[in-house]
């Protein structure tokens, strides 16, 4: 079951592993990757190149729900849209994990930063920057700014970054992605957008030696989970989803 997939419209778990060196991309390595990853997920039949070289893996995306993997010069990327279960989101970035060190060569003194993002995205047809501010209010100087000089808000895009340890190296952050411009505002013409919420847990450097990818894959699922359960979910996502009922 997934726990925060009622939260928007769409609800998404990404994993990206950033490596300090160029990845392999010779065609032995690349197809071999692919394959072993189709071979347990036998629907990801659409593979491609793009133009800048990135190499694409991903099931259709017309049926709502769809899993995506790309490799790049210097990142793997893992993503699972509309997940019916975590677990099935965490399968999907441990089986990338578990194949990257044998099939891209990629240690774990070659990490340069580790991320696991849940993504939740509302569809809201208006002003998302002025929609943030009413479901979730500005602080106290800054409101009596906006009011005193009687303008719309068009850019307010709350964020915060914690770091969790001493040195830094593990974060996490929230953010939330507005997707609306002065030229709509100016002109009252708003198109259907996404306004995203993401709840990123990071790991930066080279692992602990005794440590593995997949030790810090749960380590940052445990971290964002607790962060949407204490905070983000009370705080943000309930709020912005009833402001935008309301309207």
């Amino acid at each position: 079951m997934n726990p925060f997939g009622s939260f928007g419209d769409d609800f998404y778990v990404n994993m990206t592993l950033n490596t300090e060196m160029l990845l392999p991309s010779n065609r032995e390595s690349i197809l071999d990757f692919f394959g072993r990853i189709q071979k347990q997920y036998p629907s990801m039949r659409n593979f491609y190149c793009r133009d800048k070289g990135d190499f694409v893996l991903e099931e259709d995306k017309g049926q709502g729900h769809y899993r995506w993997v790309t490799v790049d010069q210097r990142r793997i990327c893992s993503g699972f849209v509309n997940p019916s279960s975590l677990d099935d989101a965490l399968a999907q970035h441990r089986l990338i994990l578990d194949l990257a060190p044998y099939m891209l060569s990629v240690s774990t003194l070659d990490c340069e930063a580790l991320d696991l993002l849940f993504g939740f995205d509302f569809t809201y047809r208006g002003n998302h920057n002025g929609l943030v501010a009413d479901a979730l209010g500005i602080s106290a100087p800054l409101e009596n700014m906006a009011e005193q000089m009687g303008g719309q808000v068009i850019n307010y895009e709350p964020s915060l970054t914690l770091a969790l340890d001493e040195d830094c190296r593990m974060q996490c952050r929230m953010n939330i992605e507005t997707r609306t411009n002065a030229f709509q505002v100016r002109t009252g013409e708003f198109p259907e957008e996404q306004l995203s919420v993401y709840v990123t847990a990071r790991q930066y450097g080279s692992l602990d030696p005794e440590s593995t990818y997949i030790d810090s894959l749960f380590r940052l699922n445990r971290t964002c989970e607790e962060m949407i359960e204490n905070h983000v979910m009370d705080n943000v996502l309930r709020p912005l989803a009833r402001e935008i009922a309301m309207r």
